[in-house]
């Protein structure tokens, strides 16, 4: 009985070892510790998605931007807000392929120096992006042209750390500018025309490329690339879009520039419109919102927001705005909706429909391109 004993104790010892040395060895092929400590707590990376990137992790929770929050507070439209880093996040992955690098958050420029960069030059901000102030307060005075920048880091593992491989700025360039005559007082628009809001970021690219090789780790033959961005008008319904990049693999010397051709557009389009692009979305949509309309009456209206690249449609996103008196409407309501979303809406793109009142969103409705259904969540 002893001997059986015994055996039975070392299988389980067996066993016991063998799980942990196989749960130690699938935590550290997911770790990656920077060369600066030996702490095993470090630097970890997120598992990888198709088509994603795995993001880093630092002591335990995503390592966040070195300029947190300044997009967000300075966007005059919420709506760039998203798109402005979403958008820079897919044009990255033509530049740095996720199955090779690895997503971190910006952490080579400070938010101070940020903040700087975003000022208007003057002799307390000598780096400052924007023209000096001239004192105008007519048509004639310097707008402010770059609204805020964001940048984003792509590493790839070297040994048992992570090394900067690529890096791309983002750039937001104001299409017009709000500016105050006295402070307290009214409000002002500036518009800014095309020609001069590409000059001009042309000509202050360089000066962001000169102070981004300058900071510590990153190194002079670093890929980056900067990517120039159109805000939105403060009170449009459709976000801005990216319209040129250029890449730098060595120095500051900026030697071309390429196009992209990317632009939102607002459904169902102005009477006054009368571009080719988004027809037969258009037609589609309209043709959605006066069958949803006629469905139920209490409907307050329906808008959408096409996105396209190259001139293609790349996806859409639906906004529904009505009323509600039970839970059961509501259940009527988005069945019918995505029934009749099949039979108007493209079928060969992602569209989200945001059903909603006036005060609080009751449903979202989802379909991936290439999917025949969408599928539903009801919200409490």
């Amino acid at each position: 009985m002893k001997r059986i004993s015994f055996r039975i104790y070392m299988i389980i010892a067996v066993v016991v070892l063998g799980v942990a040395v196989g749960a130690l060895y699938f935590f550290n092929a997911n770790r990656v510790t920077p060369t600066t400590t030996k702490k095993t707590s470090g630097v970890q990376i997120t598992q990888s998605t198709p088509g994603e990137y795995q993001t880093v992790i630092k002591n335990g929770r995503y390592l966040v931007s070195a300029a947190r929050g300044i997009t967000a507070s300075s966007e005059p439209n919420s709506l760039d807000v998203k798109n402005f880093e979403s958008s820079l996040l897919d044009l990255a992955k033509d530049h740095f392929k996720p199955s090779r690098y690895i997503f971190q958050e910006g952490q080579y420029l400070g938010s101070s120096l940020v903040t700087d960069l975003l000022g208007r030059k003057s002799s307390s901000d000598t780096i400052g992006l924007n023209p000096e102030d001239n004192g105008k307060t007519d048509s004639s005075r310097n707008p402010i042209y770059v609204q805020t920048l964001t940048e984003q880091d792509f590493m790839v593992k070297d040994g048992n750390s992570l090394k900067l491989s690529g890096m791309i700025i983002g750039v937001a360039m104001n299409t017009q500018d709000e500016y105050q005559k006295e402070q307290y007082g009214a409000t002002y628009t500036q518009n800014i025309s095309e020609t001069d809001r590409i000059a001009y970021g042309k000509k202050i690219a360089p000066q962001i490329l000169k102070q981004v090789r300058e900071q510590k780790g990153v190194s002079e033959d670093t890929p980056i690339v900067i990517a120039m961005y159109a805000n939105s008008q403060a009170d449009s319904l459709a976000p801005g879009s990216f319209y040129a990049q250029t890449t730098s693999d060595k120095g500051t010397t900026i030697e071309k520039w390429s196009d992209i051709n990317d632009q939102s557009i607002v459904l169902p389009k102005e009477s006054t419109d009368t571009s080719k692009l988004g027809s037969d979305a258009n037609t589609g949509f309209a043709n959605f919102k006066n069958d949803v309309a006629n469905f139920f009456p209490n409907i307050a209206g329906a808008t959408a927001v096409a996105d396209f690249k190259n001139g293609t449609l790349s996806s859409m996103t639906v906004n529904v705005t009505t009323q509600f008196y039970s839970q059961t409407e509501i259940e009527s309501f988005t069945t019918y909706i995505s029934q009749s979303a099949l039979k108007y809406l493209p079928s060969n793109v992602p569209i989200k429909i945001i059903v909603q009142t006036a005060n609080e969103m009751q449903a979202i409705l989802i379909r991936k391109s290439g999917e025949k259904t969408f599928t539903t969540t009801l919200l409490d």
